[in-house]
């Protein structure tokens, strides 16, 4: 049976939502995606209610059964930092109202469960997604990819659709040449990629 996962890579500017279904066998299936805009030049109530509406209108369309946002860290420009905020609150406070439960996850977090790699660029996240979710290309803005992931990794992490990335001890025993299965579909991507391109890309880990 499919979960729902409603992922949400909080900003003022730019609010990036994706909804994704992930099967037991953590094959995830795309719903929805959409980027929430306002613009700098509206008042800061009107924003927020601008991007709440549309919050709001995705949880009541598509009816997910957990959300995943992205852990506000430390940047240099704080405007950012306090638009980020923000909007995690609202999306927290629509959430609560309706009972589901809500993850926080960090990039590492999201970049390890989506790439097998941590420190993962935001192209690869992108290219990831495309390839997990069987679609033609990166969906654009990187927002949007962002919102996917969080989507995937709450699923996959949390063990929320049956399964849960795999410990240091199946890592490892992967690259001495352990079946297929003991890898997440994110590593087997990575695998399948390597060996049909001999992509540089490809953290070390992951190689045998």
């Amino acid at each position: 049976m499919a979960v729902r996962v409603l992922g949400i890579d909080p900003g003022l500017t730019r609010c990036g939502v994706g909804v994704v279904d992930v099967a037991g066998n953590r094959r995830a299936t795309l719903v929805d995606v959409t980027v929430l805009r306002s613009t700098a030049d509206m008042p800061l109530e009107r924003r927020l209610l601008l991007i709440s509406q549309g919050i709001e209108e995705l949880l009541d369309r598509h009816q997910p059964q957990f959300v995943a946002i992205e852990r506000v860290f430390a940047q240099q420009n704080v405007s950012t930092v306090m638009g980020v905020a923000q909007i995690s609150g609202v999306a927290l406070v629509l959430a609560a109202e309706r009972n589901l439960p809500v993850t926080l996850h960090t990039p590492s977090e999201v970049k390890a469960a989506i790439t097998g790699y941590g420190n993962a660029e935001k192209k690869q996240v992108g290219t990831m997604v495309a390839r997990i979710l069987g679609l033609a290309e990166i969906p654009k803005p990187a927002d949007a990819a962002d919102a996917l992931a969080l989507a995937i990794c709450h699923a996959w992490r949390t063990g929320a659709a049956g399964g849960t990335l795999p410990t240091a001890t199946s890592v490892a025993a992967s690259e001495v040449g352990a079946p297929r299965a003991a890898l997440t579909p994110a590593q087997q991507a990575w695998r399948a990629a390597e060996q049909k391109a001999g992509s540089s890309v490809v953290p070390r880990s992951l190689k045998r």
